[in-house]
């Protein structure tokens, strides 16, 4: 199933994996056809890693910022260090920028203020939640790898096609 092509020319079958893998890793799970589920994992599994790798590469600097009067004050700033970054770079390249949904009952106000300094949700849920989490695993399992689970479900009435869920561990 390595070079499984999904019935469709390359532009397509890259832009279902992105899709699905962008949907996978913002609702951590999806359903799915058993060949669209495996494909998804292999590239759901190498963002992760790629992620658990890098997220703790921070730096700190100092800037000089001035406010409206003109005076200078210096402040700390943590910034990216070279491997998240370009970690940071590789996923925002591959996955769809999934934007963070207003719930029901919550103010425009509350909306704003709780997606104000966020560009890119997806990419922040991953270095925020699921790199620490699956890092920790990793530390309590000693094992790396298997971020994903796979259940089949049977078949799809209509084209019989095998049906599976596709989830984060």
């Amino acid at each position: 199933m390595a070079n499984s092509k999904l019935g469709r020319p390359t532009k397509e079958r890259l832009a279902v994996i992105r899709n699905q893998v962008s949907s996978l890793l913002w609702n951590e799970k999806l359903e799915t056809t058993l060949e669209k589920a495996k494909a998804t994992r292999s590239m759901a599994e190498k963002i992760l890693t790629l992620a658990i790798n890098s997220y703790e590469d921070t730096v700190k600097v100092i800037k000089t910022v001035k406010n409206d009067k003109g005076v200078a004050s210096q402040q700390e700033v943590i910034n990216d260090g070279n491997n998240k970054l370009n970690a940071r770079r590789k996923m925002m390249s591959f996955l769809y920028d999934l934007q963070e949904q207003k719930k029901d009952k919550e103010s425009k106000a509350a909306f704003r203020e709780k997606t104000a300094d966020i560009n890119h949700p997806l990419i922040e849920k991953i270095f925020n939640v699921y790199a620490p989490r699956y890092a920790e695993r990793a530390k309590n399992l000693g094992q790396k790898g298997g971020y994903t689970r796979i259940i089949k479900l049977g078949n799809r009435r209509g084209d019989n096609a095998e049906m599976a869920i596709i989830e984060l561990v």
